[in-house]
């Protein structure tokens, strides 16, 4: 078995989608420490050509706190202003209407954290671009939180009988290769190529929001994007 282990993000870029797609198994890292101007609540769109950074409001965050314990803002219309936002940028996209309506319905989900939030629209997305992988929150099953680093992902690896661990091209420096052979698991890093699309008549800007690729992309493109990628 294959799986790999993250944060969970909101609308993250392609390259996550990429590393969920490459696994049987997508565990949501949310029993660990929440990232302060990270990704878990944000994200950039395209907005009039550029890069255009979201947030969703959350309710007193703390990297003090677990992931799943962090609760959406109340009292703030995000919805109402990030679905106009949305469709005032994207609303002559060739695939804007089924994927506003995608967005609509996730953002729309009464959910009390950002962590589901996050896990539903992850799901709703994959679900949308064809990914059948299994995805399933770290914080209802492994109860490793004694542990740490690659000791606790190398648990995690061992409890699902996993062979092969992929993560992100960044953590190269986090894990050790050797370690993670001798314990009988396979360790590669994802590392994504990017593929250039049109974006109305802008100059491309890589790396955006998923939302940007669905927009933009139709499932025979995006089935290629997920696909590009090399394991390093």
């Amino acid at each position: 078995m294959t799986i790999a282990i993250m944060q969970p993000y909101i609308f993250p870029y392609i390259g996550y989608f990429q590393l969920i797609n490459a696994v049987d198994k997508f565990v949501i890292y949310d029993d660990v420490n929440f990232i302060n101007k990270g990704w878990i609540n944000r994200n950039n769109i395209l907005v009039g050509g550029k890069a255009h950074l979201f947030t969703i409001p959350l309710q007193d965050a703390s990297q003090n706190k677990l992931i799943h314990e962090v609760a959406l803002a109340k009292q703030d219309p995000w919805q109402k202003k990030l679905l106009k936002t949305i469709q005032q940028s994207y609303q002559k996209a060739p695939c804007y209407q089924k994927v506003f309506d995608l967005i609509e319905e996730i953002v729309n989900l009464e959910v009390g954290s950002i962590n589901e939030l996050a896990i539903h629209a992850l799901q709703k997305t994959c679900d949308f671009m064809d990914i059948g992988t299994e995805i399933v929150p770290s914080s209802t099953i492994y109860h490793n939180t004694h542990l740490k680093g690659q000791d606790r992902i190398l648990d995690i690896c061992k409890q699902e009988k996993a062979n092969h661990y992929i993560n992100p091209i960044g953590g190269m420096e986090l894990y050790d290769r050797g370690k993670f052979e001798n314990e009988g698991v396979k360790l590669n890093f994802i590392k994504s190529i990017s593929c250039p699309y049109p974006q109305f008549k802008n100059a491309f800007v890589p790396w955006l929001s998923v939302i940007d690729v669905l927009m933009f992309n139709r499932s025979e493109d995006i089935k290629k994007q997920l696909e590009a990628y090399e394991l390093i």
